[in-house]
């Protein structure tokens, strides 16, 4: 029998989150937030409540807490369900033995167990006497390799049973681009995302030196303390585009769009067709991608058969330029399509262009989701020394590319207008020759 209040052990952030829980109104909890929120306390409370509860209505359902490696689950994920345990005031309910990983439920031998990731095929065979695995836990789920692992895992485990609690608890990693920090933008109707920070917890619970440390960090380095205590994701500072808002771009914004732009970079091998789907509006330097085909293997008919129910009014499209004999081969096939001009510099330009002189890069989530993942991972790697390196990556950026070729005409016509200032401004006069406008004489600078 549990002996406490829920609402005097868990902090305040969490109640809603309790509510859904205790609803079973979804089936995937991401918990991510920075130190001393007490996500891993919530958490371990929800597993033996929920396990508790599940037993009173004749329910049989087990628990399952996972780390990336075994060695490290007893001093971390075992002590905090054991905390859970007699927080709670139900140790003589529960079997906590200190040579087993194994927590046990004595009135119906129901059970926590706890396995490290790095033999698979063992957690994956894991099996329980009796009912099934209802609560599985990910603790610092950010140590994973990706999302595909614990995927794969899932789809093991989630078996024999009606209804699943699936809990990934985490501090987010400072990099936008790490695979935690781009699942919890993922959209699904089963996931249940929550954020905390110690400043919702009693500061008893902390302990008055966790406030001294957290506010001595916040003025000495603030984006540390905002990374550390706050769980924000703060970047490694080499990210190309902080100016990309990822939001629902609605069908009444596109019917008004009137300067559509389209993008193609083609695939190779491996590498996937881009075809990216935008709108600019230069007076505002707003950019507007909504709409994508991201796909391997695609067949050049197939490709324009795609792009065709894209793009029913067949407005121009620019291309990547080094494949002339598939432009042509699509052209024949119907479609509207030129080569990129390219030349010298011409990706540092656009790179710059794009993330310089845009103000706002507009993504919308659902529509264009290989877009969204490109633009928000892409960043300027580091050394071995941990310095930024002087060279934008070529990886990971083919829909990038595709958006470049998309507004290519605007990003020749900036640099032609900036190079063309900048004569004017070394000459010294107000007025240059007619020969040296650049439209005059249809130069162009690549």
């Amino acid at each position: 029998m549990i002996k406490v209040k829920l609402k005097s052990i868990i902090a305040s952030s969490f109640y809603d989150a309790h509510k859904d829980i205790k609803q079973g109104l979804h089936t995937h909890y991401w918990f991510k937030g920075g130190r001393g929120s007490t996500k891993s306390s919530f958490i371990s409370l929800e597993i033996v409540l929920g396990i508790m509860k599940d037993a009173q209505e004749g329910i049989f359902s087990n628990g399952l807490v996972i780390r990336r490696v075994k060695e490290t689950l007893r001093e971390s994920v075992y002590d905090q369900i054991k905390w859970a345990i007699y927080t709670l005031g139900v140790q003589d309910e529960w079997e906590v033995p200190e040579s087993k990983l194994r927590i046990t439920y004595k009135p119906t031998g129901q059970a926590i167990l706890f396995r490290g990731a790095d033999k698979p095929q063992k957690l994956k065979s894991t099996k329980v006497s009796k009912g099934w695995i209802k609560y599985i836990w990910y603790e610092e789920v950010d140590e994973f390799e990706s999302y595909d692992k614990i995927r794969n895992i899932n789809q093991s485990l989630m078996r024999g049973g009606p209804k699943f609690c699936v809990f990934y608890s985490f501090n987010p990693p400072e990099s936008q681009r790490n695979w935690t920090n781009m699942e919890v933008l993922e959209k699904r109707e089963d996931k249940f995302i929550h954020h905390s920070t110690y400043l919702t917890v009693s500061r008893e619970w902390l302990g008055e030196q966790f406030i001294i440390e957290a506010e001595h960090l916040k003025k000495v380095n603030p984006t540390k303390y905002e990374h550390d205590y706050l769980g924000a994701v703060t970047g490694t500072g080499g990210e190309v585009f902080r100016n990309v808002t990822i939001r629902e771009i609605t069908d009444d914004e596109i019917k008004i769009f009137d300067r559509i732009k389209n993008g193609l970079d083609f695939g190779y091998a491996a590498d996937p067709l881009a075809y990216v789907k935008c709108h600019y509006n230069k007076t505002r330097k707003r950019l507007y991608i909504f709409d994508q085909i991201y796909k391997v293997q695609l067949g050049n008919s197939k490709a324009v058969q795609m792009i065709k129910e894209k793009n029913p009014l067949n407005i121009r499209i620019t291309a990547d330029s080094e494949e002339p004999r598939t432009i042509n081969e699509f052209r024949i096939l119907g479609l509207d399509i030129i080569g990129a001009i390219k030349g010298p510099d011409s990706v540092e330009h656009g790179l710059k262009y794009l993330s310089e002189e845009i103000e706002e890069i507009i993504i919308d989530p659902i529509r264009c989701p290989d877009v969204k993942r490109e633009f928000l991972g892409y960043e300027i790697e580091k050394d071995k020394e941990g310095n930024l390196k002087g060279e934008y990556p070529d990886k990971n950026n083919h829909t990038i590319d595709a958006v470049r070729y998309a507004i290519e005409s605007d990003i020749l016509r900036f640099y032609e207008e900036k190079k063309y200032s900048e004569k004017v401004y070394e000459k010294g006069k107000g007025v240059v020759h007619k020969s040296d406008d650049p439209y005059k004489r249809g130069g162009t600078i690549f």
